[in-house]
């Protein structure tokens, strides 16, 4: 037996084992990897650059098993390799930190913790005496916008028994416009605080044969905001529509900078896109900025973008929210035509996109509680709570 030829066999074996066996492995994490990126990102290239770094550990992992690495031009070329993918990874990085950077004014990014009833937290506005009444059970269940969020709370705080009321899930809860809605006509929810219903809300009212009763509780006002060093101030109802329908693209038509104009928009069923389309009148409002995104099923999601605070972006929202509960100072708000909107503007109907809000229940509500509630509201105490909260108050 030829010892040397057995020895050249066996190692050849082992190494062709050992290529097998991380061939495998990397192919199996590499694989699972590639894919779970993919659906978390929503990136394609995240998802091929993956595969790339995937392939190339394969590759050259196998020439380390065989002894290449030993060659400088095996080496040098890994080291080429993997830097340009350190480089990717650092500048995809970089470009998600500054994207993350900008997004504001998301409904999910605010806090609603801090205005919950009884919780000793200041921003819940206060009475500061005993209410003119108190609510035993059968509460009603509340719901309404992230915006009106505040104002509703400190009426449960002044009337409702002390407790812990969870913002998510409790008789005082917000799921946002679209989620107090559905929870209305479901009758899960009793009453809501929101913006004037879409026509889409009445007709599947109408379609469950009940109707939308309405009660004015506060004003407020629709705002328009750009980034804080955009030098435009002021617009027009029209300048907006223009904006909104694509007629005009470009800061410098409104004496702005030689930019195009991003105009951001939000879900349909949200309350301030409702707004919008009011404020569009006839006008055909364009699609908004959006991004398409692979589904956990492997489908094609196209969703609104979040408002991201470019220089050369526009947005809205309504003046609360986004100037008490966002706060953020890199947005102002703009002059509509030559009026801020502020509390004065809004008190004497100066501002042009005013617009009430709704204490809403459905006609076939039943809560024993429920006239003499909204009554108080209506109330000089219920006002007061409206004003203290930092709405303008209805009545």
């Amino acid at each position: 037996m030829d010892f040397n030829k057995y020895t050249i066999n066996k190692g050849e074996n082992m190494r062709v084992i050992g290529s097998i066996i991380i061939s495998i492995v990397i192919l199996y994490f590499g694989f699972y990897g590639t894919i779970i990126l993919t659906i978390s990102t929503g990136k394609d290239l995240y998802g091929l650059a993956s595969a790339a770094f995937v392939l190339t550990l394969l590759i050259f992992a196998n020439l380390g098993v065989w002894g290449q690495f030993a060659k400088n031009t095996v080496k040098y070329t890994f080291i080429c390799l993997i830097s340009l993918f350190v480089l990717f990874v650092i500048v995809e990085g970089g470009k998600a930190w500054y994207q993350h950077s900008l997004k504001i004014m998301s409904t999910q990014d605010v806090d609603l913790t801090q205005y919950e009833p009884f919780e000793n937290n200041d921003r819940v506005a206060e009475l500061g005496k005993e209410a003119a009444i108190k609510l035993e059970n059968p509460l009603l269940k509340l719901d309404g916008s992230t915006a009106l969020y505040p104002v509703f709370a400190s009426f449960a705080q002044a009337v409702y028994p002390e407790d812990t009321y969870d913002s998510s899930m409790s008789e005082v809860q917000s799921t946002q416009t679209s989620g107090a809605w559905a929870g209305l006509l479901k009758e899960e929810r009793e009453l809501i605080f929101v913006p004037e219903p879409p026509s889409s809300i009445q007709s599947q009212a109408k379609a469950k044969d009940v109707e939308l009763v309405l009660t004015p509780v506060g004003k407020e006002a629709f705002v328009f905001f750009v980034h804080k060093d955009n030098p435009v101030a002021n617009l027009t109802m029209e300048d907006i529509q223009k904006i909104y329908s694509g007629e005009i693209t470009n800061w410098k038509e409104f004496g702005g900078n030689d930019e195009p104009i991003l105009a951001f928009q939000r879900p349909e069923d949200s309350g301030s896109q409702q707004m919008l389309r009011k404020v569009m009148g006839t006008k055909r409002l364009m699609d908004p900025p959006s991004d398409q995104r692979v589904s956990g099923m492997g489908g094609i999601i196209e969703e609104t973008l979040d408002y991201e605070n470019r220089k050369n972006a526009i947005g809205f929202s309504f003046r609360f929210f986004s100037e008490t509960m966002v706060q953020n100072n890199k947005i102002k708000h703009l002059k509509v035509e030559g009026v801020a909107p502020s509390i004065e503007s809004i008190q004497k109907d100066t501002y042009p996109f005013v617009s009430p809000f709704y204490a809403v229940h459905l006609s076939t509500a039943t809560n024993p509680n429920l006239e003499s509630f909204l009554e108080w509201i209506k109330s000089e105490e219920g006002q007061l709570l409206v004003e203290k909260s930092g709405y303008v108050p209805y009545y």
